[in-house]
């Protein structure tokens, strides 16, 4: 006879435990059980069947796996939390005697952890059985580095401590520093949450998101505990990283922090690189543009081996002009057939990352200072200067400095008048005095840096001068799909023949209602017209209908020549348009029941599980395409507004 198996402990009641179950087993606390499934990696399960994986008569919510929790019994941070909870059950015990003498005393020695008091942690073993190559935390930043940069811009209350936003920013600006050194940034795009950048970091495309500068509130229905358990691990993991990334480029980490000139908001200005050579000095420019020969000695014997392996004179000439020949030309990448993958191309000059290196740049005072810094540092600008009153570190803090090229304003212009106007407010318009404009400088727009730098070229000043009509700011991040709306294209290139025939009437509708109104118009100044004008009517009316009989004869001189070519009888002329319209709309409703019918035949061949498949695909297509004709139909509207206006 079989052993009977008892409930709970084999299938899958076997292989889940309760959240419950899993505090008893590890012998912690609910706060620390959560912190330590964080750190881990570790989150619940859905099972297929709650019944039977549930050991009680009440189903329970949470469940995890059983491995994951023995995985966890060999933590080393499982003791750590522990004798914290000892010191914790120390000190009220002291209290509940009334000895707070003894209590002092070891709660003093929790704020010392380098002493006898609380047990002090680090989650670096962690990091390292987490992601096991560099590879892996690159892949995994977006999320740390969108949470840090959330952090750095928070106001310190009591869920959020003033050290861990201090620690989140330096990070931060390390992060960034490295970022400008190496040129790794790519694109960056403007959007109503904030602001997006990407960063190529060997080969793995890095996307985050930094809020805004204004000031943030801190609601109570944000949980900052467990958002607190993620920024420590991520400060652990963007820590490790930064290490890394600032010795692979021969860098000292971490640079040297100036306290005072973070005090006075320097921000990037607070940190000095250091290498063997300091980044920025004399020295490290003079290395940089000496040429770079290689030793005589070792050339030498190359030249000799070199003469030993080649056969001759000649093989090494042509060996030699090949070299040449092969190291002045580029290989370009080109698709093979129409419409396939682009490839980034090669260049041989300096590309997008020196895009503003021969320029020195002035922010003004409203302009967003920190991220139109760190994309002018990054695309190779080296002296970018600003009001005194947005922090130190600028390059200069004169405006009427004859070095500066350009100056970014985000402010209307207004030339202000010789009378003072009191109670203006000038931090809403930029007042300049007369001839204040300082000659052949030019000004631009905020948007010009980030239009710039998606499209590596310099785009055009003149679209971007202060008071213009903006061009729209298209994300970088969102590829382009053959059939899709494209705002880049004109509307003609991409509406379908429906939307074309549907456009054309309407415009006739259009102006159908004007000739009514006008004509309505007319009627009414007629009929409000003084009797002692009858004379001058007459004359009026004479020279009216004498107008329209030549613009009737030109109508019907011009029907006449349509009807010769087409040769069709002068008197069907007038419905030759109309009839060319009904023609064209047949057509395409022809044209798609046709479609229609053929894609039901090619339906009718599938299976049951690939036809509802293709059904679900053709629902989405249709929707995205429904999206795409509304916004072209929105696009059309705009322009005609827009040419009205000019009328």
């Amino acid at each position: 006879m079989p052993r009977i198996k008892k409930k709970g402990q084999a299938g899958a009641a076997k292989n889940y435990v309760t959240r419950n179950q899993a505090i008893r087993k590890l012998q912690i606390s609910l706060p620390d059980f959560r912190k330590l499934c964080i750190w881990k990696g570790i989150y619940p399960r859905e099972p297929r069947s709650k019944k039977k994986v549930s050991k009680t008569s009440t189903a329970s919510t949470t469940f995890y796996f059983a491995k994951d929790i023995q995985y966890l019994l060999h933590e080393p941070l499982l003791q750590r939390f522990r004798d914290q909870k000892v010191l914790e059950k120390k000190i009220s015990r002291a209290l509940g005697r009334g000895d707070v003498t003894d209590a002092k005393r070891l709660e003093g020695n929790a704020t010392r952890p380098e002493k006898t008091g609380r047990p002090q942690y680090t989650l670096n073993h962690v990091i390292r059985e987490r992601y096991p190559t560099f590879v892996d935390s690159l892949r995994d930043l977006d999320d740390c580095l969108s949470m840090l940069f959330l952090f750095a811009n928070l106001p310190s209350t009591s869920s959020v401590p003033a050290k861990m936003i201090a620690q989140c920013e330096r990070l931060t600006l390390e992060f960034q520093h490295y970022l400008i050194v190496s040129k790794s940034v790519t694109k960056s795009f403007l959007s109503i949450k904030g602001i997006y950048y990407q960063a190529n970091i060997e080969g793995e495309d890095i996307l985050w998101l930094v809020p805004y500068k204004f000031n943030q509130r801190i609601v109570g229905d944000v949980d900052f505990r467990i958002m607190g358990t993620f920024v420590e691990f991520y400060m652990t993991l963007l820590g490790f990283v930064n290490f890394r990334l600032y010795t692979s480029i021969g860098l000292k980490y971490p640079p040297k922090f100036d306290a005072v000139k973070d005090e006075n908001a320097a921000e990037l200005g607070a940190f000095t690189l250091e290498g063997k050579v300091l980044v920025g000095t004399e020295e490290a420019k003079q290395l940089e543009g000496a040429p770079h020969k290689p030793d005589p000695k070792v050339q030498a014997a190359v030249n000799k081996v070199i003469k030993t392996i080649s056969s001759g004179a000649e093989v090494e000439d042509a060996v030699v002009n090949d070299n040449e020949e092969t190291s002045d030309a580029i290989d370009k990448f080109e698709p093979t057939v129409e419409g396939g993958d682009v490839l980034p191309q090669p260049s041989s000059g300096s590309g997008p990352s020196a895009l503003f290196s021969k320029y020195t740049i002035y922010l003004s005072r409203e302009t967003p200072r920190q991220p139109l810094e760190f994309l002018l540092k990054s695309f190779g600008c080296k002296r970018v200067g600003w009001d005194a009153v947005l922090g130190d570190g600028a390059f200069t803090t004169n405006e009427l400095d004859p070095a500066i090229t350009h100056q970014i304003v985000d402010r209307p212009l207004i030339q202000a008048a010789m009378e003072d106007n009191e109670g203006e407010d000038n931090q809403t318009s930029q007042k300049l005095a007369a001839n204040r404009r300082v000659p052949g400088r030019i000004y631009v727009q905020p948007q010009w840096v980030w239009d710039s730098i998606n499209d590596e070229e310099l785009k055009e000043v003149h679209l971007y001068a202060p008071g213009a009509s903006l061009p729209p700011h298209l994300s970088p991040f969102v590829k382009q799909i053959s059939g899709a709306y494209d705002p880049t294209m004109p509307l003609e290139d991409q509406e379908t023949e429906g939307e074309a025939l549907e456009a054309a009437d309407d415009d006739e509708d259009e102006a159908a209602e004007g000739m009514d109104v006008a004509g309505s118009e007319d009627e009414d100044e007629d009929e409000g017209e003084d009797e002692d004008g009858d004379d001058t009517e007459m004359r009026a009316a004479e020279e009216v209908d004498e107008d329209d009989e030549s613009d009737v004869e030109e109508s019907e001189r011009q029907m006449e020549l349509e009807a010769e070519l087409t040769g069709a009888p002068v008197s069907k002329a007038v419905n030759v348009k109309a009839k060319a319209k009904e023609a064209a709309k047949k057509a395409l409703s022809k044209k798609s029941r046709e479609e229609a019918e053929e894609l039901e035949r090619a339906k009718g061949m599938l299976s049951k599980k690939k036809r509802k498949l293709f059904e679900q695909m053709q629902y989405t297509n249709n929707k995205k395409s429904a999206a795409d004709q509304k916004l072209r139909a929105k696009r059309r509207k705009l322009e005609k507004d827009k040419a009205k206006g000019k009328e």
